[in-house]
């Protein structure tokens, strides 16, 4: 495979005056040539964006989109299986379930579009409201512009555009750089579905030639990002007063009582540890095991950790592939040393070999070190003992981020204290961090991010309300 794919502005698509190589991560082999975009390619998208508003459209008529499109990628699940693990760092195991679940948010969000509405208003609850009556309905931003990484190039761009659309926007995309293709490819099976003239078109590009563009322009009316934590305050600084939607990544702990079940809670844990190679901000960061059960899980996780098969991510028994690049591995393998160099033990893994990092299990890393704190966005996690759930509550609070939590226990007190005092977005119990299903909330507190993902949720974030009155 090695196409040339182009920009959709205005209903047509758009060969770039400039290209540029998609590179498989693996091995560097080329997989596509996609359009490098200027900043009047993406001026163009804006204006067909606002007057394609102008323009009704009915509510059926978005969920045969969203539906037709869910039905084309469905009927070509393979392909766009591999097109996510050529172009990525996922397995095709896990690109399958990747696409599928692509499907799944499209159909659910052709679902909350027909059940997008508002509400009437009592006026006559305070005195002189006697001869009014009204109601309130749920209208679109308007033009949203959605911005996306390389981790989930299908599904989480799909998080943005079913919302998006489902809500009777007009949305652009801008695909990250590294993973073009699958968004491309989703915008395709979006327009061949019928999306009208100018409600969605993809520009790819340099995030200060394109990117800047969408986020600075009054017409957008919201940014929908997800992305680091750097790039998501750049963002901020650039998108002027309009809505702004970010999920920036975490640190996600999970605690491990002594009463929990191991045969749970380590093949979990090693799944959350090591899917997408650590590149995901669900990875399991962060284990906090109690001290009775602390050796035992150790060994339990180390062993299953090191079962782990690594290789050629079109392989059908590959469990991890690599990541995005040899830059991100060098990171990923500093930070290691530098954890090491604080006092931490590697258990197992602790190397790389080009884009490929083993994964790795780290012990003894102290509390206040960057591992402990940060994201690492790769395969390695750490282990730290603790004696009380307070003092495992602590320790899991102990960072700026707060996207995901969980605890394995089978105490409903237990899980119940753990679930108010963890200040995260989402705790899950008796499973990892990495768990996720497209119709719930998503989103997190403190440098997590800003509003919510999920289909209903965004679609509230891409709509306001619109109050009407009668005397």
């Amino acid at each position: 495979m090695n196409d040339a794919y182009e920009m959709l502005i205005d209903g047509a698509w758009r060969a770039a005056e400039e290209s540029f190589e998609v590179l498989d991560p693996q091995d560097a082999s080329i997989v596509a040539t996609a359009p490098l975009g200027r900043g009047a390619d993406m001026r163009d998208a804006i204006e067909a964006a606002g007057a394609a508003l102008e323009i009704a459209w009915p509510t059926y008529a978005r969920i045969a989109v969203l539906a037709g499109a869910a039905d084309r990628i469905e009927g070509d699940a393979e392909s766009f299986a591999r097109t996510i693990a050529r172009e990525g760092i996922k397995t095709i195991r896990e690109a399958r379930l990747e696409g599928s679940r692509c499907v799944d948010t499209l159909r659910i969000s052709a679902e909350e579009s027909r059940r997008l509405h508002g509400e009437t208003v009592n006026f006559d609850q305070r005195p002189g409201g006697e001869s009014r009556f009204g109601y309130w309905v749920r209208e679109p931003v308007g033009v949203i512009g959605a911005i996306t990484p390389f981790n989930d190039p299908l599904n989480l761009v799909a998080h943005k555009l079913g919302p998006a659309l489902a809500g009777g926007n007009s949305v652009i995309l801008k695909p990250d750089s590294k993973t073009p293709i699958s968004g491309i490819r989703l915008v395709k099976a979006l327009h061949d579905a019928g999306a009208p003239q100018g409600r969605v078109q993809v520009v790819p590009g340099r995030g200060r030639r394109v990117g800047k563009t969408l986020v600075s322009d009054p017409r957008v009316r919201m940014i929908s990002f997800t992305g680091g934590l750097e790039t998501g305050e750049e963002v901020a600084r650039q998108v002027g007063l309009k809505r702004v939607s970010m999920e920036l990544g975490s640190n996600c702990p999970v605690i491990v009582m002594d009463d929990a079940e191991l045969d749970v809670a380590v093949p979990s844990c090693v799944s959350g540890a090591f899917w997408a190679a650590g590149q995901n901000c669900l990875h399991v960061q962060r284990l906090l095991v109690q001290a009775g059960v602390y050796t035992e899980f150790r060994d339990a996780f180390v062993k299953g950790t090191q079962a782990l098969e690594v290789g050629d991510k079109l392989s059908e028994t590959t469990d991890m592939g690599p990541l995005v690049n040899e830059d991100a591995a060098t990171r990923v393998e500093a930070a290691v040393r530098s954890a090491v160099s604080a006092g931490a033990t590697v258990l197992t893994g602790g190397t790389r070999d080009g884009a490929f990092v083993a994964p790795t299990v780290l012990e003894g890393v102290p509390a206040i070190a960057p591992f402990s704190c940060e994201e690492i966005y790769g395969p390695v996690t750490a282990l730290y003992p603790f004696d009380t759930l307070e003092e495992a509550i602590r320790l899991a609070n102990g960072t700026d981020y707060g996207l995901q939590a969980a605890v394995f226990t089978q105490s409903l007190a237990t899980a119940r204290a753990a679930a108010t005092e963890l200040d995260f977005g989402s705790v899950m119990v008796n499973e990892s961090t990495d768990f996720r299903i497209d119709a719930m909330p998503f989103g997190g507190r403190k440098r997590s991010g800003l509003g919510r993902e999920g289909v209903r949720f965004a679609l509230e974030e891409m709509t306001e309300p619109k109050l009407v009155c009668f005397s």
